[in-house]
């Protein structure tokens, strides 16, 4: 997923096209995977297709190759991907400004914002503690740099060929949105997903066509249409459990079609394209981590060089920047136990 991950970022220069990107990165985590357990008969392969969503775009923008759209000079831009091996899931996203030059204003503070609400979150994921505890550590974050944790955004625990466990964190509790208060367990593995808005946080469906989907494994109707028929068992037959994109099947016209009629029996959850107010920036970060004895192990995720970024608001909670000063190498928190 890092490999996959550095390389986009790479590409991600004004005048790339977000279609072929996503290609790219999906064919290259098919690449990537094959090279592993190349002698054993395991299902891997791609967990989340590659997304790239720009600017208040907030998320799940997986275009196909017949509508595409352009970077920018100046563009914010969240790379989202998942892998998976034998059903063991690997979700990392991150953020970058396609600038030559450090990144200042809003941009700077959605973005600082977003990387050290995770970097908070991150230490605050242990035993003992609950994922309300985790909300808090991102809204306190987010509210330094006079920004808004997104609404609606979850971080699920990961279990074998499933991506969205019932543990989760809510990115932002609200009076309508709340989750179960739960305590965090030894070995427990979640995707901690992070969105911060320089808006209000309130995102709405877009009018760009959905893409990406999961197939509901619990609903079944027997589709009319020989087109929506193939459609289905090609996608069972490829992605039983795991989420995927209409731009991974050849024929183009045909997925349209099958998605259409499929969907409509609810035989697929569909993951639409997100977006904030016109003007406002979304940044997102998504570690995959595992709670071990001594230490949170980051398993997927990129860090961020924040000396690239410009911010005129800082962290000024005294007890939020100690907890950020805590390193999360298993050798330091064991010496930082004995020392205590």
């Amino acid at each position: 997923a890092n490999a996959v991950l550095e390389k986009l970022i790479a590409k991600c220069v004004a005048g790339a096209n977000i279609a072929e990107l996503c290609e790219f990165g999906d064919n290259e985590v098919d690449a990537e995977v094959a090279k592993v357990y190349a002698k054993k008969k395991l299902e891997k392969g791609i967990a989340f297709p590659t997304c790239i969503s720009v600017n208040e775009i907030a998320g799940h923008f997986s275009p196909l190759k017949s509508e595409p759209v352009l970077l920018k000079d100046g563009d914010l831009v969240k790379i989202d991907l998942g892998v998976h091996i034998d059903g063991f899931i690997a979700l990392a996203a991150h953020t970058i400004v396609i600038s030559s030059q450090p990144v200042d204003g809003r941009k700077a503070d959605v973005v600082l914002a977003a990387y050290n609400a995770l970097q908070g979150a991150l230490r605050t994921i242990k035993t003992g503690n609950t994922n309300y505890d985790v909300t808090e550590v991102i809204g306190q974050v987010a509210e330094s740099y006079k920004c808004n944790p997104v609404e609606g955004v979850l971080s699920h625990e990961l279990k074998k060929h499933l991506i969205d466990g019932n543990a989760t964190i809510i990115n932002k509790a609200t009076f309508d949105q709340k989750v179960e208060e739960h305590e965090f367990q030894l070995n427990q593995v979640f995707a901690l997903d992070v969105f911060i808005s320089t808006g209000e946080g309130k995102t709405k469906e877009t009018e760009y066509r959905t893409t990406v989907f999961k197939r509901a494994i619990e609903r079944t109707y027997t589709l009319k249409l020989k087109a929506s028929r193939a459609f289905f068992a090609e996608a069972v037959d490829k992605y039983p459990t795991m989420n995927f994109t209409l731009r991974a099947f050849k024929d183009e016209t045909n997925a349209k079609l099958g998605i259409s009629e499929a969907y409509k029996h609810d035989l697929f959850h569909a993951y639409p394209v997100l977006t904030e107010k016109p003007g406002e920036y979304v940044a997102q970060f998504k570690y995959t981590i595992a709670i071990l004895k001594n230490s949170v192990a980051v398993l997927a995720g990129l860090p961020l060089n924040v000396e690239n970024y410009k911010s005129e608001h800082k962290i000024e909670n005294e007890e939020l920047n100690k907890l950020l000063a805590q390193s999360t190498k298993k050798e330091d928190q064991k010496k930082e136990k004995k020392k205590a």
